[in-house]
């Protein structure tokens, strides 16, 4: 397993760059997909975004300055491009993002790729009614148990913030549950 410098090395190097990039997808790729897939929630449009997310990735390395961890820098074009993603769909259908968030969740049922039950279809109901940021900070705490410190160079907000959010989101998806 190469670590992550030597990772960076091949990456920006011309003759390597084609091996370490497939590398890259290999290591990182089912962790980007779950994050995405938390955010835009239909399997077809996860595919779509994780695949830009890459493009962005290959296209930029040679920008990354190593102020954070490789991951933290991928998970943050991720973010971005799930977010993206989601405000041009609402933009062509001349709606909201949290309509889009709305018809998809409403979608997921028939999904074939949701192997979620009633409570879990019940959750991302729950939260999609959160604001965007407590979207964000909720799904990479609960389903992908990111350390704080990891999030906040992923969303580049404090750690102490990233907190409050949680906490708040949490409260409000126990009030949604629990009313009838």
């Amino acid at each position: 397993m190469i670590d992550e410098v030597q990772l960076l090395e091949a990456l920006k190097s011309e003759s390597h760059k084609e091996r370490a990039f497939r590398e890259l997808i290999t290591l990182y790729k089912e962790r980007l997909y779950w994050h995405i897939r938390n955010i835009v929630k239909s399997h077809d449009d996860t595919d779509d975004v994780l695949q830009n997310t890459f493009i962005k990735i290959y296209k930029n390395i040679h920008n990354f300055k190593g102020d954070s961890k490789l991951f933290s820098w991928m998970y943050r074009i991720a973010t971005n491009e799930a977010i993206t993603f989601i405000n041009q769909n609402a933009k062509r259908l001349q709606t909201t993002s949290e309509e889009v968030q709305s018809i998809a969740i409403s979608k997921l049922s028939s999904d074939v790729y949701f192997e979620g039950d009633a409570i879990q279809l019940k959750l991302q109901k729950a939260i999609a009614t959160l604001p965007e940021k407590q979207q964000l900070v909720f799904n990479m705490k609960y389903f992908q148990d990111l350390k704080y410190s990891e999030m906040s160079d992923i969303l580049e907000t404090s750690e102490g913030a990233l907190k409050a959010s949680y906490h708040i989101a949490v409260k409000k998806i126990e009030a949604y549950l629990t009313e009838d």
